[in-house]
């Protein structure tokens, strides 16, 4: 791609800083399989973030030195949240004693676990039977938490999809490297982990500008990478890879991003000559002068740069007291007269209009 698009212009490398357009085709290339660390930074988004998406950034830490550092670990949809203090736990490969087809393996978990496992954090392999069974095998032996290991490559890893309301201990997947390097710790010391969520930043959001990040995938999967939220999200949004079983019909907040999106690209304009992404006032009063309730101060309602007209401004006065109200509104009209946004006949005009509102609203 040697040209701009108006979604590139959306998109953001964190580590770069730079968003999409103004990339190389080979800074896009490396983009793309930057693991979260791409961005939507459309102030709509922005925006509709805190409505919709809960807070909880999910997290795997290993504690030993034979298994040390951040992991990338996406939790179930099922079994209870993962909390701030989180679950830490040794962690012990588990066993199931049957040799199933397609493997051949033991530790998928598909049957009950015959090793010990109790008062552990159960590592399983992903594979021929639902991820509900699993986790429901390792908490019937004893098991606080588990983690499923991916078995094919990728990065990163989907979340657990599936339902059971008896499941009480918290699980999540791991990619198939991080698996196998679990496992080779696991081999010849101890490995101790703790699965968290950090209640300071919405899930989903991006780690450093906690913006709403988009789906990247390594390898690059196409017509999935960069076109769809991250699978991290929750709630669960249309625009995410996978279909989830808790999505609604709704595609606006507070249930789904989408309507917010399309809304930077300009799907849904108030037709201000600003560009809806950078638009700090969607929906503005167009009327070409200041109109407070029913009295037409006759002031320019000019707009500014980042999308916001004179009328937005003043729209911010909403105390229902009179005295206060015309204290905002004061404020505001001298604000924009020091800005030389209007002149001083036109802060005039709307002082009078927000008298007369408070008399005759």
């Amino acid at each position: 791609m040697d040209f701009g698009d108006l979604y590139s212009q959306y998109t953001l490398d964190d580590v770069t800083d730079k968003n999409w357009n103004a990339m190389t085709n080979a800074e896009r290339q490396a983009s793309a399989i930057n693991l979260r660390n791409v961005s939507w930074t459309g102030l709509n988004v922005k925006k509709d973030v805190p409505k919709v998406l809960s807070r909880g950034d999910p997290h795997l830490k290993g504690n030993t030195p034979a298994f040390s550092g951040e992991f990338l670990f996406s939790p179930a949809s099922f079994g209870p949240a993962l909390t701030s203090a989180g679950t830490t736990g040794d962690v012990v490969l588990g066993d199931d004693g049957v040799l199933d087809p397609g493997g051949p393996s033991t530790t998928n978990g598909c049957t009950p676990l015959t090793n010990p496992v109790a008062g552990r954090i159960v590592l399983l392999d992903r594979g021929l039977c639902g991820f509900t069974v699993k986790v429901k095998n390792a908490q019937d032996a004893g098991a606080i938490g588990v983690l499923i290991a991916d078995n094919v490559a990728g990065a990163p890893p989907p979340g657990l999809g599936g339902a059971d309301p008896t499941i009480t201990i918290p699980s999540g997947r791991i990619t198939l490297a991080d698996g196998n390097a679990l496992k080779a710790a696991l081999t010849s010391a101890n490995a101790n982990v703790t699965m968290s969520a950090d209640k300071s930043m919405f899930t989903g959001t991006d780690r450093n500008n906690k913006l709403m990040m988009l789906a990247t995938f390594n390898p690059v999967a196409l017509g999935s990478s960069i076109s769809h939220y991250d699978g991290l999200a929750s709630r669960n949004q249309l625009m995410e890879p996978a279909i989830n079983a808790d999505l609604t019909a709704s595609v606006t907040p507070p249930e789904d991003l989408s309507t917010s999106l399309f809304t930077d690209l300009g799907w849904y304009s108030d037709a201000d000559g600003v560009p809806d992404g950078t638009d700090s006032c969607i929906g503005s009063d167009t009327r070409p002068t200041v109109v407070l309730g029913s009295c037409d101060s006759r002031a320019g309602n000019d707009r500014m740069v980042d999308g916001c007209s004179v009328s937005d401004r003043l729209d911010e006065c909403t105390d229902p007291r009179p005295a206060h109200y015309l204290a905002c509104i004061a404020k505001k009209t001298e604000q924009l007269r020091r800005q030389r946004v209007i002149q001083p006949l036109e802060e005039v005009g709307i002082l009078l209009c927000a008298v007369k509102k408070t008399v005759h609203p």
